[in-house]
C-alpha cells in the first residue's frame, strides 16, 4: 500500500520531469551517464527502484565524486521512461539542463 505522500511526491516529480524533458535537456542511460558525471556536465541523477544494486552504486560513487546530486525515483524503470514520455524503459536519467523545470531545487527540500 502506497502512501498518500509519497504518491503525491512521485506525482510532482512526474510533472517536473515533463517540463525537463519539454524545456531542458537530458541524457537516459547509463552510458551517458557516467560520461556526463566524468565531464561534470550531469546537474542531477535520477535512478530508478530495480536498477541492479552493482550500477546503482557505481552511479552513486561517480556522482558524489562529481558534486552530484542522485534522486532515487520511487517507480520502476518502465515508469521512469513512461515518466519521460518515452516508450522503452529507462533505469538512469541525467539532467543536464533543467529549463523551466525546478526540478534541481525541489529535490534537495525533499
Amino acid at each position: 500500500m502506497v502512501s498518500k505522500k509519497m504518491k503525491r511526491t512521485q506525482d510532482s516529480m512526474n510533472s517536473r520531469l515533463k517540463l525537463v524533458m519539454k524545456s531542458g535537456k537530458v541524457q537516459l542511460g547509463y552510458k551517458m551517464t557516467i560520461k556526463a558525471l566524468r565531464k561534470t556536465k550531469a546537474k542531477m541523477v535520477l535512478i530508478a527502484s530495480n536498477c541492479p544494486h552493482l550500477r546503482k552504486s557505481e552511479i552513486e560513487y561517480m556522482a558524489m565524486l562529481a558534486k552530484t546530486p542522485v534522486h532515487h525515483y520511487g517507480g520502476d524503470n518502465t515508469a521512469l521512461g513512461t515518466a519521460c514520455g518515452k516508450l522503452f524503459n529507462c533505469s538512469i536519467l541525467t539532467v543536464i539542463d533543467a529549463g523551466d523545470s525546478d526540478i534541481l531545487v525541489s529535490s534537495n527540500k525533499e
